[in-house]
């Protein structure tokens, strides 16, 4: 095991393995992010989509985020001909880091992703354990907050294992990172800032 500073975290990677399974097997799971603990599934798995809005109790035409380890896992998902090499030099400058960005759509994403929108919206995160675990899953997985309509966002383990703990596959056992308040949402192509 290994320790990182900056979040005081513990890499541990049975906790990671198990969560990728649980993705794999059309499980939403929990996992920290920069601000609080996020509810993750494939994003290509309609299934574990529909799963994930009825956990959340979320309509679909609202759309859903992801969350990357880079750029190069999210080429599947925008189209970023659609975007000027300095929104494109914008978007970078704020990546990896806690930044998501709506961003058009290429014509295949599913509208269980894009909602009622011809775009998307995805970050790449610099929380360590976002990077691990997209890694290992081998691509971008879906972001919304952990928490039950009408109750506030879980920042611990405990508190996602209190409020989800029987809705998910698997929960991942680390810190949220240090922001305190959820990751800006600007669009790529106006520059209007949404939170």
């Amino acid at each position: 095991m290994t320790i990182n500073n900056r979040y005081n975290l513990v890499n541990n990677s049975t906790a990671i393995n198990n969560a990728v399974i649980a993705l794999k097997n059309q499980q939403v799971i929990a996992y920290p992010t920069e601000a609080v603990f996020g509810l993750g599934c494939d994003p290509m798995n309609e299934t574990a989509v529909q799963c994930l809005l009825t956990i959340k109790q979320r309509p679909i035409e609202k759309g859903l985020i992801l969350i990357a380890a880079n750029l190069a896992q999210l080429e599947d998902y925008v189209d970023l001909s659609r975007l000027s090499a300095l929104q494109i030099d914008n978007i970078k400058q704020t990546w990896p880091g806690p930044a998501t960005w709506v961003m058009p759509a290429k014509a295949q994403v599913p509208k269980w992703l894009t909602g009622q929108f011809d775009s998307i919206a995805v970050r790449v995160s610099a929380h360590p354990t976002v990077q691990q675990l997209c890694l290992a899953f081998g691509g971008p997985i879906t972001s919304t907050s952990a928490n039950l309509t009408g109750l506030t966002p879980c920042v611990t383990t405990a508190e996602v294992t209190q409020q989800l703990a029987p809705l998910l596959g698997a929960i991942v056992d680390a810190a949220v990172g240090e922001l305190a308040q959820p990751t800006t949402i600007t669009d790529a192509v106006t520059g209007k800032i949404y939170r």
